[in-house]
């Protein structure tokens, strides 16, 4: 649980995400950036690993995949959350709602990663419209989180990141409109990613990803080749402001200044 001591806090990034692992993919190499320029960083996957093996039984892959979730945390230097349900259970449900909300209020992220809006994979679509609406509800005092956690109303920005693959569940590519130079944080995102050594087997049987932390790396780098600046880079799209923080607010942008950059195309074409 957060420290809400009266001393003042760094900016807080929270990094969610549905299962063990997606973080690292899509997310870290930002992540540690954020907390190279100052921030207290977080890491949160709702869903706990429990359908990603065809080894392991179910209790006993929830404990090794969060085992390995709480490894890469501690490399990161990352405050770990535990889940809240299993695998392909995360739905978009009132309990899931509140039990996530009760989460974001003790967090206080000054910004969040989430997933990308759009996915092959439901799970991850899942998690990020739990993740904007428990963010949404953070300061409305009728809203019952479970447990029961005071309201915050603090702003929050929040980020979707690219999905798995770079496409949409039709396949067709997805834009970013900001690219974060992950260059100085790959290794460390490497090693983290590595920790999820049940993952590797599985997915290359399941999925026929093979080449577990390449394949991770050959997308940063495509992202990197998409913002035509960075040779390895994370992509984000900023959510609408309404409900969240001020029009301008742009803390990602902010805090990592030139290793940040908002791609002017994207933004006119918002109209």
């Amino acid at each position: 649980m957060a420290d809400h001591a009266d001393t003042p806090r760094p900016p807080v990034a929270l990094a969610a995400a549905a299962h063990p692992d997606d973080i690292e993919f899509m997310f870290a190499g930002t992540l540690l950036r954020l907390k190279a320029a100052g921030c207290e960083i977080h890491m949160w996957n709702l869903a706990n690993g429990s359908c990603g093996t065809t080894q392991y039984g179910k209790d006993e892959i929830i404990r090794l995949r969060r085992a390995e979730a709480e490894a890469s945390a501690a490399l990161a230097g990352a405050v770990y959350h535990p889940p809240l349900c299993d695998d392909l259970a995360v739905f978009y449900t009132p309990e899931l709602v509140a039990r996530a909300a009760a989460v974001i209020r003790d967090i206080q992220p000054t910004l969040m990663l989430v997933p990308s809006p759009q996915d092959y994979m439901e799970d991850h679509t899942n998690a990020c419209r739990i993740l904007v609406t428990a963010a949404f509800v953070r300061g409305m005092p009728n809203f019952a989180c479970d447990p029961p956690t005071p309201p915050w109303d603090g702003h929050t920005v929040l980020y979707h990141g690219l999905p798995h693959g770079l496409r949409d569940g039709l396949r067709r590519l997805v834009r970013s409109g900001q690219y974060v130079d992950i260059a100085p944080a790959l290794e460390l995102k490497r090693e983290m990613l590595a920790q999820h050594r049940t993952q590797k087997d599985w997915l290359d049987s399941s999925q026929g990803i093979g080449a577990y932390v390449s394949e991770m790396e050959a997308m940063c780098r495509k992202v990197g080749e998409m913002s035509g600046r960075f040779a390895i880079a994370e992509g984000w799209r900023r959510h609408s402001h309404l409900g969240f923080a001020d029009a301008a607010a742009d803390p990602l942008s902010k805090l990592l200044g030139g290793a940040c950059w908002t791609d002017e195309g994207y933004e006119k074409e918002l109209g």
